[in-house]
């Protein structure tokens, strides 16, 4: 007999729940309310490693972990085109939102800007970010450091993060190219998402911790995530690591903190680009050879066992599509850890 772990809840009566959480841990109502909205975008988008799920962490981190709940992000270094964000130990949300803010302003003087983050913390997913460059007719990039859960091609000791890469891509008729992803075959907090429907891995996208490949998700939490791309994805991750850090004085690597006793406040490192189409290329062609290429794909013969081939982030706008209409699909445990955080910082009422 198959046992149901999930239940559908509405964005709607989600949203409001997780905003006057964050309230209640002390952030001002709109920053509550742009952390609250994406961890629900993430689960609208199929995303769930990083949605709600991540409540329970994001409350301990706001009350008890160090980080400040009115924080807030500054300017400390502006040449040119370039800019350093001190995040003011605000929520990693808060000070990546302010730092695309300020590329996408100054690249519209500039044509191209890119701006340096430290002093924040956790940024959840990157999509949202460069959507916001993209709803500007902008090209945005983002990259972000993170606790290290992956080891070096060919080690078995946690030395890099899976340091995530975003990208998105204005379209004219198609969605736009969105594409976010870390380059550990799979996020830790997808593991989390198997580990709570009582799922395998599959193979290929972890190790244990003396570096054996494993599907059991326990195992994996507690050991290694395996690089995309076997010694490839292990230095791209380097690579977006250091870009994160070494330009605005961010920590990296170890200097983080580890999975044990968790990230310290005020150490993660950012680094995001906006990139204005109309200062290379004029932009309703750009547009309309981005949907070209889009519709190439559509058209492309597909290989045994597939029935469509997607853009990268077609996936995602469909699911939001399919979960604003349907409801989010949730696991039972995430529903009743947002409901136990919930009533912990005083809202016994709480419901989904």
């Amino acid at each position: 007999m198959t046992v149901n772990v999930e239940r559908r809840v509405e964005a709607k009566a989600l949203l409001p729940l997780v905003n006057e959480v964050f309230v209640r841990c002390g952030m001002n109502f709109a920053d509550a309310g742009y952390l609250a909205g994406s961890l629900v975008d993430a689960d609208l988008r199929g995303v769930h490693s990083h949605g709600v799920l991540r409540v329970p962490e994001y409350v301990k981190k706001l009350t008890t972990g160090g980080v400040n709940p009115r924080g807030r992000p500054l300017v400390v270094r502006d040449v040119g085109a370039c800019l350093v964000v001190d995040g003011g130990n605000s929520m990693g949300q808060i000070g990546t939102h302010f730092a695309m803010q300020c590329a996408i302003e100054r690249a519209h003087t500039t044509g191209i800007a890119a701006v340096a983050v430290r002093g924040s913390n956790h940024c959840g997913a990157l999509a949202a970010y460069v959507l916001e460059a993209v709803s500007h007719d902008m090209i945005g990039i983002v990259t972000t450091n993170a606790l290290p859960t992956m080891a070096p091609w060919g080690g078995a000791e946690r030395l890099l993060g899976i340091n995530p890469l975003g990208v998105g891509i204005p379209a004219g008729e198609e969605w736009p190219i969105v594409y976010d992803a870390a380059f550990s075959a799979s996020a830790h907090g997808k593991i989390r998402v198997y580990k709570q429907r009582g799922d395998q891995l599959p193979p290929g996208w972890a190790l244990d911790i003396d570096g054996s490949p494993t599907t059991d998700p326990a195992t994996a939490i507690d050991g290694l995530l395996r690089p995309i791309g076997e010694f490839k994805g292990a230095n791209l991750a380097l690579i977006m690591g250091l870009l994160s850090s070494m330009l605005s004085g961010a920590s990296y690597g170890t200097q983080l903190g580890d999975m044990y006793s968790g990230p310290q406040a005020g150490q993660d490192g950012h680094f995001v680009c906006a990139m204005r189409v109309e200062a290379f290329e004029e932009t309703v062609r750009f547009k309309a050879r981005v949907d070209e290429a889009i519709r190439e794909l559509h058209a492309c013969r597909l290989a045994p066992g597939f029935d469509h081939v997607f853009a990268p982030g077609e996936k995602e706008f469909l699911s939001e599509l399919a979960y604003r209409r349907d409801g989010i699909p949730l696991t039972l445990e995430s529903i009743d850890d947002v409901l136990f955080t919930a009533r912990g910082v005083g809202i016994q009422s709480a419901a989904l």
